[in-house]
């Protein structure tokens, strides 16, 4: 399904606390439901599209309502006041002097969620490169621009918090086998990659048990057990081409109290609240000392589930997001070498706490034997409270957060602090991705062979 850029200009609305999930489905569900995109829905429109949901075996439902329900673009454009504090963090002058005019091509593209600092990120590195005169700097969320001519002018690529999977089209097998191949030949000819916080969230899935049924997430998920909840009237878990029919005309009456015969779409969003249930009554969440919600203690231990599903991309990144401890977490971040290059940043500023989001990886997916870790968790640290929040946790308490590798000729360099934006003022912070850039850069020389 194509949409018009008008059209996805006006879906876009923004929106804060609980009611989040709810606004997202009504805007999604609008675009697959006008049908001839003149921003207005009819009853028919509304019982077509439903209708053609008739049929989906049970345990492919949510993921067929999934699919049919078009992305909203993601936000490409800062906060001003978040710039502003970037700007006045950052570095003066590069450590290294480039050895020749170097171009950055920024990703910011999330196929899964979507951080609201992504493009924060992005204009961080625009305006690091600018300020230090060690790179210009292109940014893109089109995953079609990771191709064998384009990337041909760049030097580096940085994953601005890339999700999922970022670089596919779902519906061109050989456009994703492209892009792929591009992006490997990019590194291993001896180019630059280098990643932040999300972009180790990609590539990878959980495996479900045996018959278990598939996992469903996301705005189709919701929508899909609201139509079962309200259609499934004989309780067969499929629903026939007349049960959603019904549920379209009872939800039209509400949606168009007037009968006027056409539902806006600029009042949408707020009439759709009528037809979700309303949500359960919870208990006011706990707050910390920094003002962040309480995590939560794990409640159980076993082994981790997650299998990667690009090797090749698992391998160089280093391991795929399994935790995170929630952002207003405390973390004391470990210098694993001091003397390191690209530590420099970090001299004079020990002991370095940050309060963020921090993720943890899978435990067969990130080894010292792949990578050359520059800073970690002090999990030593941590209190026995902290460490009782994570799932799965690793019997070796090892817990990396930036480290470099080469593969092929090229080098790659991950930092996974960045999920809030706060994190972008940070000055320690922004100096070791500067460093870290132009080691990717091929500016920086540092020994990047694993620490094991």
């Amino acid at each position: 399904m194509k949409l018009s850029p008008a059209a996805l200009a006006v879906a876009v609305v923004v929106f804060t606390g609980s009611g989040v999930g709810a606004q997202e489905l009504a805007s999604r569900l609008f675009l697959a439901a006008d049908r001839d995109r003149d921003r207005g829905l009819t009853r028919a429109e509304l019982e077509a599209t439903l209708e053609s949901w008739a049929g989906v075996a049970s345990d492919a439902f949510p993921e067929a309502v999934e699919s049919a329900l078009p992305r909203l673009p993601q936000n490409q454009t800062p906060k001003p006041e978040d710039v502003a504090a970037m700007v006045a963090a950052l570095p003066d002058k590069a450590p290294a002097k480039p050895r020749a005019p170097r171009r950055v091509l920024v990703l910011g593209r999330a196929a899964g969620y979507v951080h609201s600092s992504i493009p924060l990120a992005a204009r961080t590195i625009e305006e690091m490169g600018k300020k230090t005169g060690a790179w210009s700097t292109t940014i893109t969320y089109d995953a079609a621009d990771i191709n064998e001519k384009n990337l041909a002018q760049y030097d580096a690529i940085f994953l601005a918090s890339t999700t999922g999977e970022f670089l596919d089209d779902p519906k061109d097998a050989a456009a994703t086998a492209a892009r792929r191949k591009a992006l490997l030949d990019f590194v291993r000819g001896g180019k630059g990659l280098a990643g932040i916080h999300a972009a180790s969230d990609s590539y990878h899935r959980d495996a479900p048990a045996p018959g278990a049924p598939r996992p469903s997430f996301g705005a189709g998920a919701t929508l899909a057990k609201t139509l079962v909840a309200q259609g499934d009237k004989d309780g067969d878990g499929r629903l026939t081409q007349p049960e959603l029919r019904a549920v379209a005309d009872a939800w039209y009456d509400k949606l168009d109290p007037e009968k006027a015969g056409r539902v806006d779409q600029s009042g949408f969003p707020e009439r759709f609240k009528a037809v979700l249930p309303p949500p359960a009554p919870s208990s006011p969440q706990l707050l910390g000392p920094t003002g962040f919600p309480v995590q939560a203690r794990a409640t159980q231990l076993g082994p981790d589930t997650q299998v990667g599903t690009w090797p090749e991309f698992n391998r160089i990144i280093g391991g795929f997001f399994k935790f995170h401890w929630n952002d207003g977490q405390t973390i004391t971040v470990k210098i694993d070498e001091p003397d390191h290059p690209l530590n420099a940043p970090f001299k004079g500023h020990t002991p370095f706490r940050i309060v963020d989001e921090t993720y943890t990886l899978g435990r067969d997916t990130y080894s010292r034997t792949n990578l050359r870790v520059l800073t970690s968790i002090d999990y030593a640290a941590m209190s026995a409270e902290d460490k009782a929040k994570e799932q799965y946790p690793r019997p070796d308490g090892d817990y990396a957060l930036s480290w470099i590798r080469h593969e092929g000729k090229g080098r790659f360099f991950y930092e996974a602090h960045g999920h809030n934006e706060k994190v972008y003022a940070n000055q320690t912070l922004l100096a070791h991705l500067l460093y870290g850039m132009q080691y990717v850069l091929g500016d920086l020389p540092a020994d990047d062979r694993p620490s094991r």
